[in-house]
């Protein structure tokens, strides 16, 4: 008798933490929210397709950012549990959508690759 270890299909979406993924890849995860801080627990993210090794370091670099931005928003009451209401942040050619879906306690997200040329995301980002 074999002791093999089952190998993880990350195409496989549940369980899925995070907002429900639109593109691939996508990291989802649901943040433990403590006041107007936020924790990241591993075992409550999902990882859905495969991030290439220039999308992983900018995950690396940007993820403590998002999650400042994210912190200094439940701050300014932008983020509330009081009600479903979905921000989408743009940092390192990432975009992360975070909403508390109206839950006490917890802020769920989504972060995965910019779908956009980075001129047209430039333009964007002047026009809105």
């Amino acid at each position: 008798m074999q002791n093999t270890t089952p190998v993880a299909n990350h195409d496989i979406a549940e369980p899925w933490w995070g907002l429900k993924p639109t593109v691939t890849p996508c990291l989802g995860a649901r943040l433990v929210q403590e006041g107007n801080r936020l924790h990241y627990l591993a075992d409550r993210a999902s990882i859905t397709g495969t991030f290439n090794n220039e999308d992983l370091r900018h995950l690396d670099q940007a993820f403590p950012v998002l999650l400042k931005q994210l912190e200094l928003m439940l701050v300014s009451g932008e983020l509330t549990s009081r009600y479903h209401h979905r921000i989408t942040l743009y940092h390192n050619r990432l975009t992360c959508e975070a909403d508390t879906l109206g839950s006490c306690g917890y802020v769920y997200i989504a972060i995965y690759p910019d779908q956009h040329e980075p001129h047209q995301l430039y333009a964007y980002l002047l026009n809105s």
